[in-house]
């Protein structure tokens, strides 16, 4: 199959193509940038006026599958994702049963390969159980196709665990993805620590709970010489501690998600339980900080942390509620809003932190549109204005705080190892 791009506007941060150009696919893969390409033969996709980008590459998120496929599952998580501009995406261990050994990372594979719409590459648990008392096999892990390891949800509490995870890890040169909290310090919080907890009458999260396990993963890394990488950075604080490692050379890398640099803590305002997550919303001087690292280049990829829930499981008391919100659909919308149309970040660093770092990230070869690279393409209209609306998600799950929001930035077209899965916007 020959597919040609038209006159889209190329943004590549591995190679440094930005201008208008057209693109051609064979096979699945990019065979040639140039400003005029023969359209003989070929299937035509007109782009101009458009942004025409590598797949958006996603290292963090939660697809349910399996265990939980009252939430999301494998068909429905692709689905949303490819809607939303992913072509490749990482997912997080804490399944039923618990993404800890080949069996499980197998069936992923072989699931996504029969109904997945987008890559998935599954992330594998650090300990057994996701339980932090014993160490996963992780070369079985990384032989059997995982691409990280993580107990995501679950912080490993115990250093010299953690310790011994980075060792083993390096020797198969496998990332190591923290989730950053001290759950003694989280006690029995439900949100940030502040004025607006208090007003609202519930135990609050101190910004200490993540910043301190920032701090020691970026000791534990100074320490061994050994890469970490922390996941969904919330707080100033943690900004600043990273920043400093990695003037000090640290072998340290980060992500936020974008609820982190739009929203603040007073979307839990009326007890919006679609705003309860783990981390929590911050402080706006919070948000302004992780903004500021995301311009400084303190922050490298910006992750969705897509977490669906059922309704059931949202629709109660704040207390009570799970953690987390979809976030397939609104991420490349909310970053272009919050930070492209505002000029904080270029198109270029947005590609950069969506698709090439959190490629390199995981050690696979996407994230580029460099010739001979996988056909993985985002078709962006970043003029295109729309009203979120949560029931019309891909997603089974739709707790999403950002419903009537008014954002910019149309995935008008996903292509995925040259198949086109989304086009004009509808789902093939």
């Amino acid at each position: 199959m020959r597919l040609l791009i038209r006159k889209g506007h190329i943004i590549d941060a591995k190679t440094g193509i930005d201008g208008v150009y057209d693109l051609l696919a064979e096979d699945g893969r990019i065979v040639s940038i140039s400003e005029r390409i023969d359209s003989a033969n070929c299937e035509i996709i007109d782009a101009e006026g458009k942004f025409v980008l590598p797949g958006l590459v996603d290292a963090h998120c939660h697809l349910r599958d399996p265990g939980f496929e009252y939430k999301e599952d494998i068909e429905s998580g692709t689905r949303s994702a490819a809607k939303g501009g992913f072509t490749s995406i990482a997912c997080m261990p804490n399944t039923n049963p618990v993404i800890d050994n080949e069996s499980v990372v197998k069936y992923i594979l072989n699931k996504a390969k029969k109904e997945g719409y987008v890559n998935v590459y599954p992330i594998g648990a650090i300990t057994k159980g996701q339980n932090g008392e014993e160490l996963a096999e992780i070369g079985e892990l990384k032989f059997a196709g995982a691409v990280a390891i993580s107990d995501d949800g679950m912080p490993v509490k115990n250093s010299s665990l953690m310790k011994k995870a980075m060792q083993y890890a390096s020797m198969f040169d496998i990332a190591v993805i923290s989730h950053c909290e001290d759950i003694d310090l989280v006690e029995e919080g439900v949100m940030n620590e502040g004025y607006t907890s208090t007003i609202m009458g519930l135990k609050g999260i101190p910004a200490a709970a993540e910043e301190t396990m920032v701090a020691r993963e970026l000791i534990l890394s100074e320490y061994l010489d050994i890469p970490i990488h922390i996941a969904h950075v919330s707080t100033a604080l943690s900004v600043e501690l990273i920043r400093n490692a990695k003037k000090r050379g640290v072998k340290v890398t980060c992500e936020t998600c974008p609820h982190y640099f739009s929203l603040t803590e007073e979307a839990c305002a009326g007890y919006d339980t679609n705003a309860k997550v783990n981390p929590p919303l911050r402080t706006a001087r919070d948000v302004d900080a992780i903004i500021e690292g995301i311009a400084d280049d303190t922050i490298d990829i910006i992750a969705t942390d897509h977490a669906p829930h059922h309704i059931d499981e949202k629709r109660v008391e704040f207390n009570l509620a799970a953690n987390g919100m979809v976030g397939f659909e609104t991420a490349l919308p909310l970053a272009v809003t919050k930070l492209v149309k505002p000029g904080i970040i270029t198109m270029m660093k947005l590609v950069e932190k969506m698709s090439l770092n959190p490629a390199k990230l995981l050690g696979i070869s996407k994230g580029t549109l460099e010739p001979g690279s996988s056909a993985d393409i985002t078709i962006l209209d970043i003029d295109a204005g729309f009203t979120v609306v949560p029931e019309r998600f891909e997603s089974k799950s739709k707790n999403s705080p950002f419903g009537g929001m008014d954002l910019y930035g149309v995935v008008w077209g996903t292509i995925v190892n040259g198949k086109p899965v989304v086009s004009e916007t509808i789902i093939l």
